[in-house]
C-alpha cells in the first residue's frame, strides 16, 4: 500500500434536523432515554426528492472540490450503500453519471455500516492501477425504519447523509499503510434489512459482537505495525452509538477524547457515518496521524485501516 494516500474528504447532510423530542413523540418514549441509550441528540432526514444517488453526488462533489481534483482525474468509483432505492442497478453508476465520469468503472458495495471502511481498504490496493479512486457512501436510513412503538430501538438511531474520500496514488496528507477486513455470515440475521423492510436488529447481539470484534481487529492491526493504542492520534469509527465508541476506547485502554464523535448530531448514518466523521475531522485544518479508521456492520463485516 505504499502508493495509497488519503487526498481529501467531503460530505453532504440533508437540511432537515429531527430532534429526539420529535422521534420520541412518535415511538412513545422519553427523549432522555434516547440520549442514555445512544448518545444521539438529533439526526438529519432526507427530503422527499432526495435519493441515495443525489446525496452521494453532492458528497463526492464536495470531496473533489476540497481536494482540488477534477472529476476527469478520477479513475475508479466505489460506492457503499445499504439503503439503495432498488435492487439493481445500484447507486454507483448513477453517481458516476452525475459526476460526468463516462467510461469510468463504478462498483457498488452493498454493505451497511462497514461499506465505506471496506471501500477505503479496497481503494488502497487499487491505486496503482486506477490512480485516483473516489470512495462514496450514501444512505437514506430514515426510509428503512418504522416509527411504531414496537420498533423504537431502531427508530431512534438512524439518520441520513453521505460522505466521500479520495484515495490517490499521488501524495496526500496521509499514507494508508495497512488494513484488516473480516466477515462472519453466521450472525447475518442479527442485523438485516429485508426486501419488505423495516430494518431488523438484535441490539444485544450486535453490541456484544461489536464490542468484541472491533477492539480485537484494531489491536491486531496495530500490533503487526508495531504500534501501541496510545500512539494513535485519532480514532475514526463508524458512528453507530456513543456507548459502543466508549466501550471500544475502554477496551483499547485509551481516552475517549481520542475518538472523533459526531453521532450526537447526525445519528447512525450507516456506511456514510465514517466518511462524514472523517470529513469533519479533516476540515479542522490540522488532522493528526497516526489515524485508525474502524467500522462494524451488517453481514457481519468489520475492519480497521491505519493511516500515517
Amino acid at each position: 500500500m505504499t502508493g495509497a494516500h488519503l487526498r481529501g474528504f467531503g460530505c453532504h447532510l440533508p437540511e432537515r434536523v429531527v430532534t429526539n423530542a420529535e422521534v420520541a413523540a412518535q415511538v412513545g418514549c422519553d427523549p432522555a432515554w434516547i440520549v442514555q441509550m445512544s448518545g444521539i441528540q438529533e439526526r438529519r432526514w432526507a427530503a422527499p426528492a432526495d435519493t441515495v444517488e443525489s446525496l452521494g453526488i453532492r458528497a463526492a462533489q464536495d470531496c473533489l472540490a476540497r481536494a482540488g481534483v477534477a472529476p476527469r482525474e478520477v479513475g475508479l468509483l466505489l460506492v457503499a450503500s445499504g439503503s439503495s432505492e432498488r435492487r439493481f442497478p445500484g447507486p454507483a453508476a448513477a453517481i458516476g453519471a452525475g459526476l460526468e465520469l463516462p467510461g469510468v468503472p463504478a462498483i457498488d458495495l452493498p454493505l451497511a455500516s462497514a461499506g465505506s471502511l471496506f471501500g477505503l481498504a479496497l481503494a488502497a490496493e487499487l491505486t496503482g492501477r486506477y490512480g485516483n479512486i473516489l470512495v462514496v457512501a450514501s444512505e437514506i436510513m430514515s426510509r428503512a425504519i418504522s416509527l411504531e412503538p414496537a420498533c423504537r430501538d431502531t427508530a431512534i438511531l438512524f439518520g441520513d447523509g453521505a460522505g466521500a474520500c479520495l484515495v490517490s496514488a499521488e501524495a496526500g496528507f496521509a499514507r494508508i499503510t495497512d488494513a484488516l477486513l473480516a466477515s462472519d455470515g453466521a450472525f447475518a440475521d442479527t442485523l438485516r434489512l429485508d426486501l419488505a423492510g423495516p430494518i431488523h436488529m438484535n441490539g444485544q447481539s450486535v453490541i456484544m459482537q461489536a464490542t468484541r470484534k472491533v477492539p480485537r481487529i484494531i489491536l491486531e492491526l496495530l500490533e503487526r505495525n508495531r504500534k501501541q493504542p496510545a500512539e494513535v492520534a485519532v480514532y475514526l469509527m463508524h458512528q453507530a452509538n456513543r456507548n459502543l465508541i466508549a466501550r471500544t476506547a475502554k477496551s483499547l485502554g485509551v481516552a475517549e477524547e481520542k475518538f472523533f464523535i459526531n453521532v450526537d448530531r447526525y445519528g447512525n448514518t450507516s456506511s456514510a457515518s465514517l466518511l462524514i466523521a472523517a470529513a469533519e475531522w479533516w476540515q479542522t485544518g490540522a488532522p493528526a496521524t497516526p489515524t485508525v479508521f474502524a467500522a462494524f456492520g451488517a453481514g457481519l463485516h468489520w475492519g480497521a485501516v491505519l493511516a500515517e
